[in-house]
């Protein structure tokens, strides 16, 4: 039977991750001197330290509680770049557009657009415009790519892992993911629950600056904080344990997932990050972003262990043990 993509490859979970490893990645990361990181590809040049990242935008719908594919098209890359450490210099701005589609729409993402690299300090120098027939696209795709500077001195793996070291998230958590599931089912509902869609470059460049110990950063976006964590321990001899008590999650969102059987921790998040930080560097860094205006809610939930190796393990609230797994079931095709 011939092989074909289905909408799992583009989940962020573990179809995601087979296309990559097996397919795309033998094709492109051949060279050594880059190196393929889960949000952006770090590079020498000019004795300077470079991450570039690249992501393309399809939400569904365009607009949504707490945001836009204007504004997430921003905050999405810039993300990227930030929790590898680097500091957002310029962006390019991409658009396929479908025939028929609304000017004044259009200007709306284009001002969030603006509005948002303006408000993080980054211009938009670079970009391009494609029309499709109509009935060929929905209505607006958007792909934006950046680069920015990054301590040379800064090496984020797996690999400097230590039993011990804790796992931070610095806010509440599968808003993004609840909030465009509740756009887009005409359910009878009443939940009040907005996209984190948001930049999370301030509070990533306060850790960096000041917090030696960080092992490992990323956003939790597609397949949310259980797939990434998933691909943190993915074959190595480390083990994340989580204790579901700290895991941080807003009343409303707790409990449309309980109402619909969904689980928050395979739930998309645009303006959080998870950390891997040292036993010795933890309480420092979430006091800082307790200090934060938009790291109040942010949660030590859980630790780095040899236990289960290349395993995430939650300790239920009642006192069990349940095995997380990568994404698998495509539960939300189209949240970013």
């Amino acid at each position: 039977m011939k092989k074909t993509i289905n909408l799992s490859h583009g989940n962020g979970g573990r179809a995601s991750k087979e296309l990559l490893d097996t397919i795309i990645l033998p094709c492109f990361a051949k060279e050594k001197e880059f190196a393929f990181s889960g949000d952006s590809g770090i590079f020498e040049f000019s004795n300077l330290s470079l991450a570039f990242t690249t992501d393309s935008f399809v939400v569904s719908p365009r607009f949504f509680p707490g945001g836009d594919i204007g504004k997430l098209s921003v905050c999405g890359t810039l993300n990227d770049l930030a929790v590898v450490g680097a500091k957002p210099q310029v962006l390019s701005c991409a658009f396929i557009i479908e025939e028929g589609f609304s000017i004044d729409e259009l200007q709306l993402i284009l001002n969030s657009i603006e509005k948002e690299a303006s408000a993080n300090g980054v211009r938009i120098i670079t970009g391009d415009t494609k029309v499709v027939n109509r009935g060929e696209a929905d209505g607006i795709y958007i792909n934006t790519s950046g680069i920015g500077f990054r301590n040379s001195n800064l090496h984020l793996s797996p690999q400097n892992f230590r039993n011990g070291d804790r796992v931070l998230v610095s806010g509440t958590l599968a808003e993004h993911g609840f909030a465009i599931f509740t756009a887009r089912n005409s359910l009878n509902i009443q939940a009040n629950i907005l996209s984190d869609c948001k930049s999370i470059l301030s509070m990533t460049e306060l850790l960096f600056e000041n917090t030696p110990g960080i092992r490992l950063m990323r956003d939790p976006t597609r397949g949310g904080l259980a797939t990434v964590l998933n691909e943190f321990v993915y074959g190595t001899k480390f083990s994340i344990e989580l204790e579901e008590d700290k895991i941080p999650l807003k009343p409303e969102v707790r409990g449309l997932a309980e109402m619909l059987g969904m689980d928050p921790l395979y739930m998309a998040n645009e303006g959080n990050f998870v950390a891997i930080v040292s036993e010795e560097d933890a309480k420092k860094a979430l006091d800082l972003l307790h200090s934060h205006p938009l790291g109040e809610n942010a949660a030590d939930i859980g630790r780095i262990t040899n236990t289960y190796p290349g395993k995430v393990i939650l300790h239920t609230s009642m006192g069990g043990k349940r095995m997380l797994n990568m994404l698998i079931q495509d539960l939300l095709p189209r949240i970013c």
